[in-house]
């Protein structure tokens, strides 16, 4: 019987092991990346210039998880996975074509929405797929049914939820997408309540992805908003841990109006701006 659980313990370890190196792999693609962001992101905006000219480290953590294999790990290890390689991404299409000096007149002149197909065409190598940005973000992500990570993503654009200055990590990607939407009442590009115009303004990122917020945050709004709309009681919850109690008051009362504020897609760039 000993040497029965002893065999099963040897076999039990040689199983998990493959894991644990992929995990404590990850772990080290992921110091690079962690440092890039520490490095050249402050309060969500990018010092791009510089991190042009100091690539290396941004390129070396892209061409490592081009061939990472990721499916068989934890959701927490997939999760940080795709949106650390996401935001790698979106900084890597932004400094391939920095400065940017676009003329589509639809969008700021220094916008990465002025690199042609930068989401919807150019496609990159990432855990051994060919994908697109917006792939990543339309067929990877709703995998893990949180649309909180709508919000955790950089899209090189003042609109976006804020780039964090370090990577996601596994074993803090709760907390981390708990910060997420913490501060998400706390940046008018978010959402804002405007308490004279009744009205709240929201982010064009819940109208982009309106089911899985309704999914997620509907049901959970109070009973005396069940005339609202699944996106509208979706945002009010999504908000309402961090409302005073004078905007409460706006939201029990159900008189108010949503809106979507327009995205502003003007390149969160920091250089010229005290920046290097």
């Amino acid at each position: 019987m000993r040497f029965a659980t002893i065999a099963a313990l040897v076999a039990a370890s040689i199983v998990a092991a493959p894991a644990a190196q992929d995990s404590l792999g990850d772990a080290a693609r992921r110091k690079s990346f962690d440092q890039v962001l520490d490095l050249y992101v402050r309060g969500g905006d990018v010092y791009y210039r510089a991190l042009k000219s100091d690539r290396g480290k941004l390129d070396g953590y892209l061409n490592l998880i081009a061939t990472a294999a990721i499916d068989k790990q934890p959701r927490e290890e997939q999760l940080a996975f795709w949106l650390n390689a996401y935001d790698a991404l979106v900084l890597r299409t932004v400094v391939d074509h920095y400065p940017i000096a676009g003329h589509a007149p639809q969008y700021p002149a220094k916008s990465i929405r002025q690199i042609p197909g930068a989401f919807e065409k150019t496609a990159h190598r990432v855990a051994g797929r060919s994908l697109t940005l917006d792939q990543i973000e339309k067929d990877v992500l709703p995998q893990f049914h949180d649309p909180r990570v709508y919000f955790a993503l950089g899209r090189g654009a003042v609109g976006s939820g804020r780039l964090r200055s370090e990577a996601f990590v596994p074993g803090r990607i709760e907390e981390q997408l708990a910060d997420v939407a913490a501060e998400c009442v706390t940046r008018a590009q978010c959402a804002q309540l405007d308490r004279e115009a009744n009205r709240i303004s929201a982010s064009a990122i819940f109208s982009w992805h309106e089911k899985e917020f309704a999914d997620a945050y509907a049901e959970k709004a109070p009973p005396a908003l069940a005339s609202r709309s699944p996106i509208e009681r979706a945002i009010v919850v999504f908000v309402s841990p961090k409302l005073l109690t004078a905007e409460r008051d706006m939201i029990a009362a159900n008189t108010f109006q949503v809106a979507y504020r327009p995205f502003d897609w003007t390149l969160n760039d920091l250089t010229g701006r005290g920046g290097r």
